[in-house]
């Protein structure tokens, strides 16, 4: 199974009934492992067999289902196309490119043309494709911004929205006149009059008589039926042009089988429109049964400028919820400096290739990561690391795309560029988090699936029950239901459901990714806001993980003299040479400063969690823990009193043995991080218990964990035994929080409820976790627990006001209250209320904005506005 992952924007979605309906179409089709929907990015993620399927079949199950996927083209040269025997291979090679729908080649022109999806494929992709087929592109390809392209479509129609809102709006206030001129000229009481039942009716009526005064007072003969007339044909714009995206899909619903609010407001809206129709060409149907014959013009515009108002907010609302994005993506450069045949020359970011010498020059941000091979300068890293000092930069140093470099000029040869540099790793980490879904979303979607069959039944129930059961005669009773069926239509709102726990997610990893918190999933961020107990690796994560060699206690020679640490010194460092592990790092720095000179090493083994072996100079050196040392019941003599000393005292001690021999103890010190014990305070503060898990002794480890407050400590654990130890932790004390360096945690990571890894600047994309932290900081991990709370606590009230606004009002809408108040709900507060509800879903959500976070001075990564 050749297993691929894909993001895809879905276009024409109003509802989160619409995004339940493109969710089961993509499930339901070849090859489809799953699929989820997400409403308020208007995106989907799908997981599929490339063997089974392809992006094509997808799009065209999403078009099946009455919608679409955005795309983009680009047309870009090929050298020497028209050369080329066969344009068959280069189309297959752009076609495999994964999120390319369709690929022509023109050798004529000898150009290629490439329809493909925004944010999934980059020029990249393209150039290295054309590559792979043997040939090469005449100029770097301009492919569209996914982030420019969104940010314009997204103005686009907010302005277009705004338009059609104003429009509805004028003619709303023309209509609402024109209404109550009719309104006025029937007393208030008067019998059968529906006007007066509706609770807007009431409120207008004192203003309706006093503008039929005034224009009475003017000397106006007014002629009703022109007026109703007048009304008709001023709304039909309102319905042809400003709610036409709600006829157009509620049409589009009704060939495709399916139903979302397009259909509530094109039915409920088309069906008070030609009741108004009816009451001014025939009104003697209803005079015959001793009614008025009510018209709703002005409801019908109302509730379509209303409607139409609640979008436009909606839309602005959400465009701020994917800031964080914006703002990851205002990091990057724009264009590099690059030698290309020994000249300097400046081209767009997008078209630096791996190996490219880059020139930065002071004051300019950096395009791609790679390694300095000339010059000297000081780089802001502040945007990953948090750090506000600039960092050193000199010849073989790393730096990252996206920093600023402040000083000197500098030459680096370019080892990461587009999504593989560490600032595109970031960036796509935060719009994978945001295409996904919490698990609480689960009931909500469900819900929607079948709200608005569900919502159209109670509709249709309520017509039928006041046709039957309302106020005397039929057609008194006809216009009650007709109302009644109109304003529970209207009311309805999946919106909401469907923006509940998304916009939130939206903004809570957006909030995150500012603090320098990668949160991998909406699921993992659920888990998160569980945790009850976190537990902490040692080194690398409470300490810096930058140990040094603090002491070096010899034994005697026979003859009583001490044996030379330069000596040992030699041997521990040539036999750690071969080794990875931070204490190996921290013997061969001290052997550098102090220029001792290596010998080879022969036979090198590594002893999991003991320490390592390896033959120099014909003798067999062993660096071994303290631990494993008595476990053999090696000699230690003194040497076993100062090892204890030096654990007491916080420092690891390692044992260099010779032949057997215990030759030294070789005290190493990992700094402990300024801010791990203002972290552990405030996870306890919280009343979250903090255990440390370390393979040092326990005297050390005990040292390490009283310095920072913490009180259990599980020490010599070796790092194949951490995943079984969250396993026990897991059984006895529920959800846990793993915190690791990502590199032997890996497997206690994926083990936990929530795996966080420190990252290192660049090594951010860490597949054993579901968080990964930029920084070191560890007060990181209180924060993103208390978002993730505040996240959490924020979808619970989205859901409960998305539910308990259907629940409450949809009855009302009916008519519940009539027989206790004597009025129904009028339209227009109908789509006043509808509008609202989604609104302030995603208004709610929008305060996650704000979030601070008490006691941790841990300040942004990103730029704050």
């Amino acid at each position: 199974m050749s297993k691929a992952r894909i993001i895809l924007p879905i276009e024409g979605m109003t509802c989160a009934s619409c995004a339940a309906t493109v969710q089961e179409a993509l499930a339901g089709a070849t090859g489809v492992s799953s699929a989820g929907v997400n409403f308020a990015t208007n995106k989907a993620a799908i997981e599929y067999d490339a063997a089974q399927t392809n992006v094509g079949q997808l799009i065209k199950a999403v078009r099946e289902a009455g919608y679409n996927c955005g795309k983009a083209s680009v047309t870009f040269g090929i050298t020497d196309l028209h050369y080329a025997p066969s344009v068959a291979l280069l189309e297959q090679a752009l076609a495999r490119v994964n999120g390319v729908i369709r690929a022509v080649a023109n050798q004529a022109t000898e150009t290629a043309t490439v329809d493909y999806i925004p944010g999934v494929v980059s020029a990249e992709d393209l150039e290295k494709a054309v590559t792979s087929a043997g040939f090469e592109v005449a100029a770097p390809i301009a492919a569209e911004d996914p982030l420019e392209r969104e940010r314009i479509a997204r103005s686009r129609e907010v302005r277009t929205l705004t338009w059609k809102f104003v429009v509805a709006a004028v003619v709303t206030v023309l209509a609402m006149m024109g209404s109550m001129l009719l309104m006025a000229d029937r007393p208030m009481g008067e019998s059968g009059t529906m006007k007066q039942v509706d609770l807007t009716g009431r409120l207008l009526m004192p203003l309706a008589v006093s503008l039929r005064d005034w224009i009475a007072g003017q000397g106006w003969i007014l002629e009703l039926d022109w007026i109703k007339w007048g009304l008709a044909l001023i709304t039909l714009p309102v319905l042809v042009w400003s709610g036409q995206q709600f006829f157009k899909g509620t049409w589009s619903g009704f060939r495709h089988r399916t139903a979302d609010m397009n259909t509530l407001i094109g039915v409920g809206t088309g069906a008070a429109y030609l009741y108004s129709i009816v009451a001014t060409a025939a009104p003697s149907f209803f005079l015959r049964a001793g009614l008025p014959a009510d018209v709703y013009y002005e409801a019908v515009a109302a509730i379509i400028a209303l409607v139409l108002l609640g979008r436009v907010l909606e839309a602005r609302a959400k465009g701020r919820t994917s800031e964080a994005i914006r703002r990851l993506a205002a990091l990057r450069a724009k264009s590099a400096h690059v030698v290309r045949d020994g000249y300097e020359t400046e081209i767009p970011v997008e078209a630096v290739v791996v190996g490219d010498l880059v020139i930065v020059k002071p004051g300019e941000k950096l395009p791609v990561d790679g390694v300095v091979t000339e010059g000297a300068s000081a780089v802001n890293e502040a945007m990953l690391t948090g750090e506000p000092m600039p960092v050193a930069k000199k010849p073989g140093d790393e730096v990252i795309g996206g920093t600023l470099n402040t000083t000197g000029s500098i030459t680096f040869r370019a080892t990461r560029v587009g999504k593989e540099t560490a600032l595109g790793q970031i960036v796509q980490l935060v719009e994978d988090a945001q295409a996904t879904k919490a698990p609480i979303q689960k009931l909500a979607d469900r819900v929607a699936g079948v709200f608005v069959p569900i919502v159209i039944a109670i509709a249709i129930a309520a017509f039928v029950a006041w046709f039957d059961f309302g106020p005397p005669p039929q057609a008194r009773a006809l216009v009650f239901a007709t109302v009644a069926f109109v304003t529970v239509l209207i009311i309805a709102c999946p919106c909401a459901l469907g923006l509940a726990t998304p916009t939130a997610i939206l903004v809570g990893t957006g909030k995150a990714a500012e603090y320098g918190i990668l949160i991998r999933s909406g699921e993992a961020l659920e888990r998160l806001a569980k945790a009850r107990t976190v537990l902490l690796d040692k080194t690398g994560t409470i300490t810096e993980g930058k140990p040094t060699v603090t002491h070096i206690v010899t034994a005697r020679k026979p003859d009583g003299t001490p044996m030379s640490p330069a000596d040992v010194l030699k041997w521990a460092a040539s036999v750690e040479q071969r080794s990875e592990h931070p204490l190996a790092t921290a013997i061969l720095k001290a052997a550098q400063d102090k220029q001792v000179a290596l010998l080879p090493v022969e036979k090198f083994a590594a002893m999991e969690g003991r320490g390592v072996r390896g033959t120099v100079d014909r003798r067999i050196i062993e660096v071994i823990s303290l631990r494993h040392a008595r476990e053999r019941s090696l000699e230690l003599g003194s040497l076993g009193a100062d090892a204890d000393r030096l654990a007491a005292q916080g420092r690891s001690p390692v044992i260099c043995v010779v032949n057997n021999t215990v030759y030294a103890v070789i005290a190493i010190s990992d700094p402990i991080k300024p801010t791990s014990k203002t972290a552990v305070e405030l996870l306890k503060r919280r009343g979250i218990p903090v255990v440390m898990v370390s393979g040092d002794s326990r005297n050390g480890a005990e040292a390490v964990a009283a310095e920072v407050g913490i009180d259990e400590v599980i020490a010599e654990v070796l790092p194949s035994q951490k995943a079984d130890l969250v396993k026990k932790l897991q059984r006895d004390g529920g959800d846990i929080v793993m915190v690791g360096d990502g590199i032997n945690d890996a497997p206690a990571l994926a083990q936990a409820n929530v795996g966080i890894a420190i990252g290192a600047g660049t090594d951010i994309a860490m597949e054993a976790s579901d968080v990964t932290l930029i920084r070191g900081d560890l007060r990181a991990v209180f924060i993103a627990i208390e978002l993730a709370r505040r996240t959490m606590r924020t979808i619970r009230w989205n859901l409960i006001w998305a539910f308990g606004y259907n629940v409450l009002l949809i009855p009302v809408a009916a008519g519940v209250l009539y027989p206790v108040t004597g009025w129904l709900l009028s339209p227009v507060l109908a789509s006043a209320a509808m509008a609202w509800s989604s609104l302030s879903v995603v208004l709610n959500s929008l305060t996650l904005r704000a979030f601070k976070t008490p006691g941790a001075a841990s300040h942004a990564v990103l730029p704050q506005n």
